[in-house]
């Protein structure tokens, strides 16, 4: 008897943990259909979570705030997991203790205009490289990743810079795939530097972006412009072009050698700061998930997306299928596609830390039945840099050091 009570408890045990599980930061802690939690459950949960992000708040009653905050979040993801028929799920991760307000003011930035590239397409500006020919085939399957041209995840934290992140991972993966280098750059030059039309911390476009790095020259390394998550002034030893060079002969004769040394060391951080230069950029055509896909098998795209809906602000893994509109809010990188169990996805990389998704990804339904604009909009802004040759500025320092990989 006492051997069957054993048994029969252990699979109680069993049942319960199969079925009442929440998700944090895509690890099974404490739903497939889970009973309404008690208060004490729910504290139990939120002292995991807080110890885990390492949080902690110092005004007076911030905890109680944030707690309901938390309970309500964790409401949702419960129920989320627990109706059944998905084809994702959402867990509990950094934004947990955020109103979707909060979350959409702090970590949504990118400054939409898919009419702008919708005109330039009825006006025959939009570039045909991509443009889809009939009966054309493409591969089942794209992962940049795969390729070497991904730099590991970057979290913009909380300052709405995705459009830079965005416009960054792109540039990253043309670089590898015309000179075999793998640069992670630098999003903090764009965000400090890129201000005439961009705004820093509080929004900007990928095309203008893009528009910037061909001004400017070339971009800066990561390592030698570091990000920051706030905008700051930008440094103008950096990105300005030198003017009025001096010959070193004549700084020489003149000066002896004082200035000739500021110059070289000035010359030098010009050179070091424009390490990956682009020709261009160009816009995929519009409103067309097949031209999108060809794209993207040549190379990582940027796109807009809506991303404020709280399924999107908890995603957690699968193939993300929950709603969204068109009101695009977010940059970020579609990286390659894909089908699982016929269900066809777009593999999205995003800017908020591998806490967030699938390691920092999301996987969107592609092939959306009944629209044209994609999955929340993926297909109304997308565009990406141009490459024509494999050279870049002249650099006075060794290339190696910025390296992530090379072929």
């Amino acid at each position: 008897m006492a051997t069957a009570a054993t048994a029969y408890a252990l699979l109680l045990c069993l049942i319960f943990s199969q079925t009442y599980a929440t998700i944090i930061d895509g690890e099974l802690l404490v739903e497939n259909s889970p009973p309404r939690r008690t208060d004490e459950e729910v504290k139990t949960t939120y002292e995991l979570w807080l110890v885990r992000h390492g949080k902690t708040y110092n005004a007076l009653g911030e905890k109680e705030t944030r707690f309901q905050i938390f309970a309500d979040n964790l409401r949702f993801i419960d129920e989320h997991n627990s109706s059944g028929n998905r084809t994702y799920t959402v867990g509990l991760n950094q934004f947990a203790d955020l109103t979707n307000e909060e979350y959409r003011s702090l970590y949504l930035g990118a400054k939409a205009d898919p009419i702008r590239s919708i005109a330039k397409l009825q006006r025959g500006e939009i570039s045909r490289r991509y443009a889809v020919q009939s009966n054309e085939m493409f591969p089942e399957k794209v992962d940049w990743r795969e390729r070497g041209a991904v730099t590991p995840i970057k979290n913009q934290g909380g300052c709405g810079s995705c459009w830079a992140f965005s416009t960054v991972a792109s540039v990253e993966g043309l670089n590898k795939i015309v000179t075999g280098d793998l640069i992670s750059l630098s999003e903090q030059e764009l965000v400090d530097c890129d201000n005439e039309n961009n705004s820093g911390c509080n929004g900007g476009s990928m095309d203008l972006a893009f528009q910037f790095i061909v001004s400017n020259g070339g971009i800066d390394s990561e390592s030698d412009y570091p990000y920051k998550g706030v905008g700051d002034v930008c440094d103008p030893i950096r990105v300005s072009i030198i003017q009025n060079q001096i010959h070193p002969f004549v700084s020489f004769v003149d000066q002896y050698m004082e200035l000739e040394t500021d110059i070289e060391i000035e010359i030098g951080v010009q050179n070091k700061a424009k390490i990956v230069s682009i020709d261009g950029y160009e816009d995929v055509p519009p409103k067309n998930e097949k031209a999108l896909m060809k794209a993207v098998a040549h190379q990582p795209v940027s796109v807009g997306i809506e991303a404020s809906g709280m399924a999107f602000q908890f995603y957690s893994s699968g193939v993300f299928t929950g709603s969204c509109g068109t009101d695009l809010d977010h940059g970020v990188v579609v990286v390659g596609y894909g089908s699982e169990n016929g269900k066809d996805y777009w593999i999205v990389r995003n800017s908020w830390g591998t806490n967030w998704g699938e390691n920092g990804y999301v996987r969107m339904e592609r092939n959306v039945v009944g629209t044209r604009t994609g999955k929340c909009g993926i297909t109304m802004m997308a565009s990406y840099p141009v490459k024509y040759g494999n050279k870049n500025p002249s650099i006075s320092n060794n290339v190696n050091s910025h390296l992530i990989s090379s072929i």
